[in-house]
């Protein structure tokens, strides 16, 4: 699907969409771009979580998911996130739907390791016949949760979710939307990286925390053959771009 482009929004900046946002979306729209959005909502879930006096811990930029952690992410991303995006999208007079992995088991996902993070998944298959299908006539809407082949559900990260997809429907460009407006170093922004670099510079602790698991992602896909990977706060602005070549 090289007119695909998948962009990832976290849950903080669902609610700071401005107009760039929706004119850009629309202008992929009219270009014939097919548009995939996996959105996050991590800022609620912890909010929620911490609200009924439970436990938020995290591993690696990762949320350890317990059973009560687990319904909580769903009921945010399906009852809360996933909605306010969608109202948002159709109010600018966009064709979208929203997506999860029991449509047709749409994302089917392993356990990264149970013992330390709980139902947490990684993505392993795509039901890219459906996805296609939908995408076709919509703007996609997706939640980052995963089925096992058993039923299980699993909570993935937002970054790896729309990187999987990225590499599985050979997307033309990855857009991970953050509020921050790329990678910083010594104040600015690294408009281009390579992947080797972006290693080194995680290696270096420049890039930490939830930073980290974006750059994996954005590195992932590149090696799998997406174009572009782009980290960045405004989805017309070009962050910090991800590519396969030397940067110098």
């Amino acid at each position: 699907m090289q007119n695909l482009i998948i962009v990832k929004i976290g849950g903080q900046a669902i609610q700071q969409l401005d107009a760039t946002f929706f004119t850009q979306i629309k202008t992929w729209h009219a270009q014939g771009k097919q548009i995939l959005i996996v959105h996050g909502g991590g800022p609620m879930i912890t909010k929620l979580t911490q609200a009924l006096q439970l436990p938020v811990h995290k591993y690696h930029g990762l949320r350890v998911t317990d059973a009560q952690t687990l319904a909580i992410t769903k009921m945010v991303l399906l009852g809360d996130a996933q909605p306010a995006l969608l109202s948002q999208l159709a109010a600018h007079g966009l064709p979208v739907i929203g997506l999860n992995a029991a449509d047709n088991q749409l994302l089917t996902g392993t356990m990264i390791n149970q013992a330390k993070l709980g139902a947490v998944g990684q993505v392993t298959a795509v039901n890219t016949a459906s996805l296609q299908a939908h995408l076709g006539d919509h703007i996609g809407v997706l939640a980052p949760l995963a089925l096992t082949t058993t039923g299980q559900w699993l909570n993935v990260n937002a970054d790896m979710a729309a990187t999987a997809l990225a590499q599985q429907l050979h997307a033309e460009k990855l857009v991970l939307l953050t509020d921050v407006p790329g990678i910083m170093h010594h104040g600015t922004v690294m408009t281009t990286l390579s992947p080797r670099q972006a290693q080194r510079l995680t290696q270096q602790a420049v890039i930490t925390a939830g930073m980290r698991p974006k750059v994996q992602a954005a590195i992932q896909a590149i090696q799998a053959g997406v174009q572009q990977a782009i980290i960045t706060n405004a989805i017309d602005q070009p962050g910090t771009t991800i590519i396969q070549e030397a940067a110098i």
